[in-house]
Formats: structure tokens, C-alpha cells, sequence
């Protein structure tokens, strides 16, 4: 059955128009009992709405009616063809139908996942379909298309919408950030400048970022991109272009090509977006430098300084310590505040990577470890992890913002708009990264940290990492279970080790990789996997916000079953 035949039909009635009237919408029930009425005028600006004294009336059911600004008037090879809507648009009846069916589905989907299976593998048969699917040569009705998601997308999702998800780094989508990403595609602002709210708003937002993990606010600067890869790659070239100014180059205009090999220095724990960085500025491999990490899974100071020294030596440039505030494998911290004196003494651009993890400085536990962060001259966040900000919103923030828009902007100086002047009185986000056409990210962003506020993230993030530490705790009373590195933030490694297979390395990482599978793919619940030292580890990550303790035990239960099935 159509989706939108479920829903009552009614009409879009346009009183007769009045110099300041109110257009009245019947505006579609949640249900036939509950019928709602909404005052729609107050949105639509004066000069569109009819002028005064017409005795017009449009009907949204008819298309040989014209609208019109007041004083112009259209010809008739402008009206539409009678009962034709433009290829893109929508007569409002339909629109408003179409989601409320859409914001149904959405909303069924949402209250009974946690009955569903974590993750529903695809038959051939239906990839096929998906990837086939021919482009129709007429039109397809919304009610039409609107069922296929339903069918075939909203069937199987990737999974991180389950309280028992606990693959990789991926949040569930928070509620209300999905209705503002609706608004905000709604209205679709170009976020590249400008003066409108969308611009303003997107300052806002990342400032309250700022102030939540204690990055420097006064003459620093930030903006929303998409996810923490390319935070990084922003950050980073704004290194490379200090770098270069400093020893007396213009790395805009002249490049790379004759000049010193520039190093950067990764952990190798580092995530792999710090190395495609490095590629794609024309550093190359022989730019990166890996230093080991202690037990602990964290940078080696001591050793880094010998890796500067020996590059000096050598006739490199170093130029960038690229830091993680939570790794993706085990949630490690590296020792940020001997890192933030080490670049301090050898001059070294400072970067922290903390997508997912920077947010941790919020648990009372944790925050001596975070300590010289704020001494970081950039920040890499991601408000779609921790946060549970739909997918894509990352945040690249840099300390000094003028070097972040001298890296980025193609606008001459003396044409460049400064606070308070010119346009809007703001300079444009197009001068602070590679983006000219930007997305309004900011609204979900903006909505969901207030809707939870500071305390509600605080309490998010101790939770999670309680959570972490009790799953450890499970782990660690398991005969057959070993967990392989001590949590720190809300990941936690682990392997099964069946008494038989104990000392049988090869044996145990072939087991637990064949675990990563069954588990994955049987449906009632969802880890990954990761390597340390050389070992296979199941990894379970803890981002949902309605994971419990009974969903823990459920995890360390199955894991052990699995065990048994796949070893019997």
C-alpha cells in the first residue's frame, strides 16, 4: 500500500489575500483524530504575498492560475501546463504529505530498532537491485519513491542506529538533529558567506565547541566540515604554510618542487587520515615519520626527539607533531602536554587529532590526561561521533585564524571584508578552507548541543567510559576472553582464547577474525576489529546513548557462544 495514501486528504485553501492577512493552512493530522491547523503567513515575505485589493484566489489544485510580484505580469508561454508541476518542485499538498509519511517512517524505524536485528546482511539479489535500478523516463510519484526507501534502504541500515552496535566509531543519529538537517535542507543556504543566519549560526556552534573541550577562543577561528579526515588535511596545511613563510618561501606560488623535505610525525597509532594528508600536500611517505608508542599505546616522547634530531641532521625540515586525543583502535591519549613542550622548544606546528576522542576531557577521570591540549596551535573534532550529530559534521579549529584564511583565500587583501565591515561584517568561510559551496551543517549542530547542553554531554561522555571500564571488568572474569589493552575512553580491545588454543598465535588471530564475521553478519550484535602489537582484537567501541549494562553482558555472552560454535 502507498505510504502517503495512509494519511487523511485535505486541501491548501488561500483566504483571499489582504495587505497583511494570514494565509490559512489545513495542515495534514498525525491522525484522523487529531486534526491541527497552522497560521503559515508570518514566514512569507510581504512583497510575495498578493498584492492588496486582488481578488485572486489560488488554488493549489489548479495550475492555469499565475503568481506573480506585484507590478509584473506573465505571459502565457510562462504558465505551466495545466496540472504539470515544475520537474523538481511540489505542489504543497503533496510536500507536506509527503513528510508526514516521511517523518512516520522515520519515526517507526527510531522506536522499535532495538526489537530489530543489529545488522541484516544484503542478498545478492537485492544489491543487484540497488546497484541496477535503471533511471526512469518519466516522472516517479513521491509516494512511489518514498516506499523504495522504506523497502529497500531503511531495510537494511548499516546498523549504528542499535544500542547494541558497537563497530568502529559511529553514533547513533540524534533525533533532533535529523529534524534540523530536514530544515535545513528545506531552505539550502549556500554557507560559503554571505549575510544571513546560516553564517552566524555556524560561528555560534563553533564556539560552544570551542568552549566544551577548552580550545583558545580569542583570535583563533573554525568551521564545519566533513568529518575529522579533512579537519585534519585544513589543519595541516596551514602548518605546511607557516612552515614555509618562516623559511622565507611562498609555498602558494612557488610549491614544493626544489625546496627541503618537509617531515611530519605521526604516532603509529595515528589514523590513517594523517598519512593521506601527508600525500595529497605533496609530502609524500618519505614526509611521514611513525613514532613507536609505549604500553600504553601512546607516543614516545624521547623517541620522537630523536627522530627531529636525526632529520636535522640529515637536512630535512621538520615541520608538525600530528597528536591523537583518543585513538580509533584503543581510545589512547597521547602525552599531550610533554608533546605541546617539545614543539614549543623545536618550533614545531602542534596538531591534535581528537574526532573522537577530545570530547573525553569532559570526564573528571580522565581530564589530566588531556592537559597541553589547549596549548595546540589546531584541533580536529567530529561532532558526528561523540556527539551523535548526524553524519557529516566534522570541525577543523585553528589558533591563529588569520594564517588559516592566508592559507585558504584567493580574495586579494585589500578587497578582503574585516569584522564589522562590508557585507554581513564577516568574512567569508570560503577564505578559511577549500570549500566554496558549503552545506548548513550548523543547524544540527547547533540544535543538538542545546538540546542536550553541557551537563548532558558531560554526563554522556563519563557514562560511556563507565561503561567501558564495567565491559573490561566482564572481560577480564571470562576464562576464555583476554583483554588486550585497558580502556581509556569508551573502546575496549579484547580477544576470545579458547583453553586449547592458548600460545597458538596464528590459531587465535584466524579464530578471532572468523569471529568478527559470524558475529557481524549473524545480526544480534555488531563489533570490529583492530591489530595491536601484531595481535587480532575484537574491538568494541561504546558510543550509543542508550547502550546499557544489560547490553554488555549480552555482548560478552555471545562473543562466548560464538566462541564455542565456531571451535566445536
Amino acid at each position: 500500500m502507498s505510504i502517503l495514501r495512509d494519511f487523511r486528504s485535505r486541501e491548501i485553501v488561500a483566504d483571499e489575500a489582504r495587505s497583511g492577512e494570514s494565509i490559512l493552512l489545513e495542515l495534514p493530522p498525525m491522525s484522523p483524530s487529531n486534526p491541527t491547523r497552522g497560521r503559515v503567513s508570518p514566514f512569507l515575505p510581504s512583497r510575495l504575498r498578493t498584492p492588496p485589493r486582488s481578488k485572486s484566489v489560488v488554488d493549489s489544485r489548479r495550475h492555469d492560475s499565475v503568481a506573480c510580484i506585484p507590478g509584473e505580469t506573465a505571459t502565457m508561454s510562462e504558465r505551466r501546463p495545466k496540472n504539470r508541476p515544475p520537474a523538481f518542485g511540489m505542489e504543497m499538498e503533496e510536500f507536506l504529505r509527503a513528510a508526514r509519511a516521511a517523518a512516520e517512517m522515520a519515526a517507526e524505524h527510531l522506536k522499535g530498532i532495538e526489537r530489530r536485528p543489529v545488522f541484516k546482511p544484503m542478498t545478492p539479489e537485492e544489491r543487484v537491485t540497488l546497484l541496477t535500478r535503471p533511471l526512469p523516463e518519466r516522472p516517479v510519484a513521491a509516494d512511489t519513491i518514498l516506499e523504495a526507501i522504506r523497502s529497500e534502504v531503511f531495510s537494511h541500515a548499516m546498523g549504528n542506529g542499535h544500542p547494541r552496535f558497537f563497530g568502529w566509531v559511529n553514533s547513533p543519529p540524534a533525533p533532533l538533529g535529523a529534524i534540523a538537517d530536514f530544515l535545513a535542507a528545506s531552505f539550502d543556504p549556500s554557507c560559503a558567506g554571505g549575510d544571513h543566519a546560516a553564517v552566524y549560526l555556524e560561528r555560534c556552534a563553533v564556539r560552544w565547541l570551542m568552549e566544551l573541550v577548552g580550545f583558545p577562543v580569542e583570535g583563533s577561528m573554525g568551521l564545519l566540515v566533513s568529518g575529522g579526515s579533512v579537519a585534519s588535511l585544513t589543519c595541516l596545511g596551514v602548518a605546511r604554510q607557516r612552515i614555509a613563510r618562516e623559511n622565507g618561501w611562498d609555498i602558494r606560488k612557488e610549491g614544493l618542487a626544489g625546496k627541503p623535505q618537509l617531515v611530519m610525525y605521526v604516532s603509529e597509532e595515528g589514523h590513517s587520515c594523517l598519512l593521506k594528508s601527508a600525500e595529497l600536500m605533496g609530502l609524500g611517505e618519505r614526509g611521514v615519520r611513525v613514532v613507536p608508542v609505549n604500553e600504553e599505546f601512546r607516543m614516545d616522547p624521547p623517541a620522537l626527539e630523536r627522530l627531529i634530531r636525526e632529520d636535522r641532521a640529515a637536512g630535512r625540515l621538520p615541520f608538525c607533531v600530528a597528536a591523537s586525543a583518543g585513538t580509533v583502535s584503543t581510545g589512547a591519549i597521547d602525552p599531550l602536554d610533554d608533546l605541546a613542550d617539545l614543539c614549543g622548544r623545536e618550533r614545531l606546528w602542534f596538531h591534535v587529532d581528537g574526532a573522537y576522542g577530545a570530547l573525553g576531557i569532559l570526564d573528571p577521570q580522565l581530564s589530566d590526561r588531556y592537559r597541553g591540549m589547549d596549548r595546540c596551535d589546531s584541533l580536529a573534532l567530529d561532532p558526528h561521533k561523540w556527539l551523535s550529530v548526524p553524519l557529516e559534521c566534522g570541525c577543523a579549529l585553528v589558533r591563529d585564524g588569520n594564517l588559516l584564511r592566508d592559507t585558504f583565500s584567493r580574495v586579494p587583501s585589500y578587497l578582503r571584508t574585516e569584522e564589522g565591515k562590508g557585507f554581513g561584517g564577516l568574512p567569508w568561510y570560503s577564505e578559511y578552507g577549500f570549500q566554496q559551496s558549503r552545506g548548513f551543517r550548523a543547524l544540527k549542530l547547533w540544535a543538538v548541543l542545546q538540546q542536550a547542553g553541557r551537563e548532558g554531554i558531560r554526563e554522556q561522555v563519563r557514562r560511556h567510559c563507565r561503561l567501558a571500564r564495567s565491559l573490561a571488568v566482564r572481560i577480564r572474569k571470562e576464562d576464555e576472553l583476554e583483554l588486550l589493552a585497558d580502556p581509556m575512553l569508551s573502546i575496549v580491545n579484547f580477544r576470545s582464547v579458547p583453553a586449547r588454543l592458548r600460545g597458538q598465535e596464528e590459531a587465535l588471530d584466524d579464530l578471532n577474525k572468523r569471529l568478527v564475521e559470524f558475529l557481524q553478519s549473524d545480526g544480534k550484535v555488531f563489533i570490529s576489529g583492530t591489530q595491536l602489537r601484531g595481535r587480532f582484537s575484537l574491538r568494541a567501541c561504546i558510543l550509543h546513548y542508550a547502550t546499557e549494562e544489560s547490553d554488555l553482558d549480552f555482548l560478552v555472552d555471545r562473543v562466548t557462544e560464538a566462541t564455542r560454535s565456531l571451535t566445536a
